[in-house]
């Protein structure tokens, strides 16, 4: 046998031994790496997905809400939907499987009380006029709604938007016809964004959340409403322990905090 031979069998061989003497070890080194990344967690409890009907105008902050909270509360997943508080109430009555419910005034909640829990407000807000960006109408008050010249758009009077719409137009005695009349406040806002409206009353948040598209114009306090968010489990829940903590969670300061940042006032 050539050296060459012998010693390349005998590196073939050490080879052959080596492998033999660490692949047990590899397979005790994954195991014990997969319980000891497992340890701070129970990585079998099983995902808890929460429904969360919620009012249009919390759409965007929500959404931020909702992402802060399930990084806060792993294994926890929430989906929102987002409507018009009288179709969030109507859902309601008729069934639709969900956990919490949010809505933008306290009357929509009151006609679901035998649905839910005990309701906490946790946010609030006011409208404001929104206009096309730059204001090119100059529209400075809600007296020049009532101009025939102009294309105005409200939230439909069975929506809490349109309901606080009407409310500060009647108290001035102001007379507006709208040229539509919308399911909810996000709608009038995307008629005014996309030029099909000159002005709209919404809340002061959405004009916030759209500053880049719309200019808002502040309704001074004593001409306007005040809309309450409240905040309800809902006993047919199916993670009712789950559905009140998060409820509970948006009357804390991190919740709040996000809420104030986005232009809600406190409750």
């Amino acid at each position: 046998m050539s050296r060459f031979s012998s010693r390349t069998g005998r590196r073939a061989l050490a080879a052959l031994l080596t492998a033999g003497l660490t692949l047990p070890l590899a397979a005790c080194s994954d195991g014990d790496g997969a319980r000891d990344a497992g340890s701070g967690s129970d990585a079998s409890a099983p995902e808890i997905r929460l429904t969360v009907l919620a009012a249009a105008s919390l759409t965007d902050v929500f959404r931020t809400a909702g992402a802060a909270y399930e990084k806060a509360h792993p294994g926890t997943r929430i989906t929102f939907s987002f409507a018009g508080s009288q179709e969030l109430v109507a859902q309601v009555a008729q069934g639709s499987p969900a956990d919490a419910l949010v809505t933008a005034d306290t009357k929509s909640m009151d006609k679901v009380r035998a649905d839910t829990g005990t309701p906490t407000v946790i946010a609030k807000n006011r409208l404001v006029i929104a206009t096309a960006e730059g204001n090119p109408h100059r529209i400075d008050a809600l007296a020049d709604l009532a101009d025939s010249g102009l294309k105005v758009v409200l939230a439909a009077p069975e929506v809490p938007a349109g309901k606080y719409s009407r409310k500060i137009l009647d108290a001035q005695k102001i007379a507006v016809k709208p040229v539509s009349q919308e399911p909810n406040v996000r709608a009038v806002l995307s008629k005014v964004e996309l030029g099909e409206a000159d002005a709209g009353l919404v809340y002061k948040t959405d004009a916030a959340g759209a500053a880049n598209k719309v200019d808002a114009v502040e309704i001074p306090d004593a001409q306007n409403a005040v809309a309450a968010y409240p905040a309800a489990t809902l006993k047919d829940a199916k993670n009712p322990e789950a559905a009140a903590a998060f409820v509970a969670w948006l009357s804390t300061p991190e919740a709040q905090k996000i809420l104030r940042e986005a232009g809600f006032q406190q409750p």
